[in-house]
């Protein structure tokens, strides 16, 4: 059995002080863990059971009309956390709380409501859209089963779906494979917002686009965002993309929240040398911001086998004694900033 000790909060809507009807998501002291199968040779060996730590003991706010931004290197758990909010994944510990209510325990029927009003937009549109199906008829289904259109209008409120969206009208029997790559996330954006949902989960949504039709599709989120009044949980890896949509922005390393500011304080501010790192790595920013360079040593660590204290002291230049020992906690340094490293805290 999972051994799960509970901690103090560090970071809630209570300590933020932002009123319960303000705070759209809350994520407490997340945890997913997924077990490693044994092979026959380890378990005559070792009885202990070895975990990966997709998410480790991670709390957050996103505010209503937000957009929280969640950035860090593939396989950091960004993905995860994101299916988790979404009720996509069981919790191994904690919980979340969208719109007021804990949506791990609800039923069925409560679920469906939440489906509504809480959607997805994912990194593959091709892998996610049906292949079978026009996109006209994908999204006719999607409006009558939440019943968000009645049915003698399902057409038309389809046909403006997809307008509004930057797709022509002659598209609506087209199937996905007819589509090119900027095309098809337009059609995957169109479904998400055919529940009419307030809020939005952007897993990697431009990464597999060309660079000029990442920006199409950035401005469009971001104009969808203030006519709708959405509240955006935006997944990438790339800060520069980050920067430019992002209200608030969590750093993850290793399924841990290493920073947590607002954009414009992160960028000008940042404190914890990962985030310095991917900063660094980003030729875009270097343009805009004066960035000292990180040099890294050593691997990344397994998500089996963790190093003990903090996370990323095997690749951190700064790393002292006591990032060996002991994990720092995610902490705050100024006003609505907080950073998990010791040298930053002192």
């Amino acid at each position: 059995m999972l051994d799960i000790i509970d901690v103090v909060p560090v970071y809630t809507a209570e300590t933020e002080g932002i009123p319960w009807n303000e705070a759209i998501v809350e994520v407490n002291h997340l945890k997913k863990y997924y077990t490693v199968r044994k092979r026959v040779i380890d378990k005559i060996l070792t009885k202990k059971q070895k975990y990966v730590r997709a998410v480790d003991d991670i709390s957050f706010v996103i505010r209503k009309g937000e957009t929280f931004g969640l950035v860090g290197e593939s396989g950091c758990g960004k993905s995860t956390l994101g299916r988790c909010v979404l009720r996509l994944e069981s919790l191994t510990a904690g919980d979340v709380k969208v719109f007021g209510q804990n949506i791990h325990p609800l039923s069925d029927k409560k679920l469906k409501n939440f489906r509504k009003q809480a959607q997805v937009v994912f990194q593959n549109p091709y892998s996610s859209l049906p292949p079978h199906k026009t996109l006209g008829n994908m999204l006719k289904e999607v409006v009558a089963y939440h019943k968000t259109a009645e049915r003698d209008m399902l057409k038309e409120y389809c046909r403006d779906l997809l307008d509004r969206v930057g797709l022509s009208e002659t598209l609506y029997t087209r199937r996905p494979r007819a589509l090119s790559g900027g095309q098809r996330q337009r059609a995957a954006i169109a479904r998400a917002l055919a529940t009419e949902p307030k809020f939005v989960v952007l897993d990697e949504p431009v990464t597999a686009l060309d660079v000029s039709v990442q920006a199409q599709i950035l401005n469009l989120l971001v104009e969808l965002q203030k006519e709708r009044d959405l509240t955006y949980l935006f997944i990438a890896h790339d800060l520069s993309v980050i920067r430019h949509v992002s209200d608030t922005v969590g750093v993850m390393y290793l399924g841990k929240l290493v920073e947590l500011a607002p954009s414009k304080e992160l960028f000008e501010k940042r404190l914890h040398p990962y985030t310095k790192l991917l900063m660094s790595s980003s030729p875009l920013l270097s343009e805009v911001y004066e960035i000292d360079r990180v040099e890294l040593t050593g691997e990344v660590p397994s998500p089996i086998d963790l190093p003990a204290g903090c996370r990323f002291h095997t690749r951190c230049p700064f790393a002292s004694s006591s990032c060996r020992q002991k994990e720092p906690e995610l902490i705050a340094v100024n006003n609505g900033h907080f950073v998990s490293c010791f040298l930053a805290t002192q």
